[in-house]
């Protein structure tokens, strides 16, 4: 891909979000009926491409239950209010209450409470009790302390989520995670991330991840660009993520590694943007923390709002749109694309030509930034 000069003594590569593209019709259209948003990942099977993202403003253990029944996957975030409190009810009160300039301060004397073991234990105890596929999410800087007691619990998928992740963290003062060691220790799959670059996707393919999440600093309420100037637009990092997910393939004999996209998802278009650049599934944040039953009561937020020392993020005020199963399989109740999700990925499907997710992975994309 050829470089532009940001100036004499700096070049850089061009690329685009996802508002930046579109994808374009083919010479067939297809029935909507006929196309399948069904997808696997190792032995589990997902009827819709919809992860929904370990934050504790969309996931509890009934909304991540809920989605589950919805042929979806509710990640719970591991290090969140739900094992931190036997009934976090009061907490979430505390944050949906609190003024613009309370906020942060309440929120890290929310999150000061400890991870409990036997919570994280009681949590993903639940979904099993349910029946639908039970996974959590801890960050790299935790994954050693608690990882024992998800296995133990019976995790079905284990996700090591940060706001980057890398296989080759250099640490002076701590040991780190040596994520090949670990995956291939573990008798679960392991998704990890996020990433957004060829390279570092590479290397995360590499130590038997079988999945990668694709993004950073691109979510709704994450302030990273604007606090540590980084930012990689979504749709550029989705696509160079594909080609090492290709190549990868080719250099270890056939082994496929699943490509989410996380962070920036929004509304349906970009759903289906994120698919048509490459991704096989997606990982959803604000567009859920909208349904009626998510905890958050019409906010939204991550773990960067409630750093103890440099705040990535903040609580955006999302609103609250419609119950869950609206949300994802309609009927839409305005043109804005924060309803009727799954509907409107089959609809595009079916207006370029794809029967399925894998073929709409090649559907033509334009760039119209």
């Amino acid at each position: 891909m050829s470089e532009i000069e940001i100036g004499r003594n700096k070049r850089g590569r061009r690329s685009y979000s996802l508002d930046d593209v579109a994808v374009v019709p083919s010479r067939r259209t297809r029935d909507p009926e006929d196309v399948s948003t069904a997808w696997q990942v190792d032995a589990y099977h997902f009827d819709i491409p919809i992860f929904a993202a370990p934050m504790d403003s969309l996931m509890s253990p009934e909304t991540a239950i809920a989605l589950g029944r919805h042929g979806g996957l509710g990640v719970l975030d591991l290090e969140g209010l739900w094992t931190r409190y036997e009934d976090p009810t009061s907490q979430f009160d505390r944050i949906a209450g609190a003024s613009d300039d309370e906020v942060v301060g309440v929120m890290r004397s929310v999150y000061a409470e400890p991870v409990k073991t036997e919570l994280i234990r009681d949590r993903l105890q639940q979904l099993r009790d349910a029946g639908v596929t039970a996974a959590g999410a801890l960050s790299p800087q935790r994954t050693q302390e608690h990882w024992k007691t998800v296995v133990d619990a019976g995790v079905d998928l284990f996700f090591i989520r940060g706001t980057t992740v890398s296989a080759e963290h250099v640490s002076t003062n701590r040991e780190p995670l040596n994520l090949k060691r670990f995956i291939y220790e573990l008798d679960v799959p392991v998704i990890v991330g996020g990433c957004a670059t060829y390279t570092a996707a590479l290397h995360l393919m590499r130590t038997g991840a079988a999945g990668v999440l694709v993004g950073f600093g691109g979510g709704a309420s994450q302030t990273t660009e604007e606090t540590l100037g980084i930012s990689v637009p979504l749709a550029g990092a989705v696509a160079d993520v594909a080609a090492a997910r290709r190549d990868y393939m080719d250099e270890s004999g056939g082994r496929y590694v699943h490509v989410i996209a996380d962070g920036g998802l929004g509304r349906s278009g970009d759903l289906v943007k994120a698919i048509g650049c490459g991704a096989d599934g997606l990982m959803v944040g604000a567009a859920l923390a909208r349904a009626e039953e998510a905890p958050g009561q019409g906010h939204h937020w991550g773990s960067e709002a409630h750093h103890p020392t440099l705040t990535r993020g903040h609580r955006v005020s999302v609103g609250t749109a419609a119950p869950l199963e609206q949300i994802l399989f309609g009927p839409s109740i305005a043109a804005d694309g924060t309803t009727n999700l799954i509907g409107a990925l089959r609809h595009a499907m079916a207006t370029t030509g794809y029967l399925d997710l894998k073929e709409f992975q090649r559907v033509d994309v334009i760039a119209q930034p």
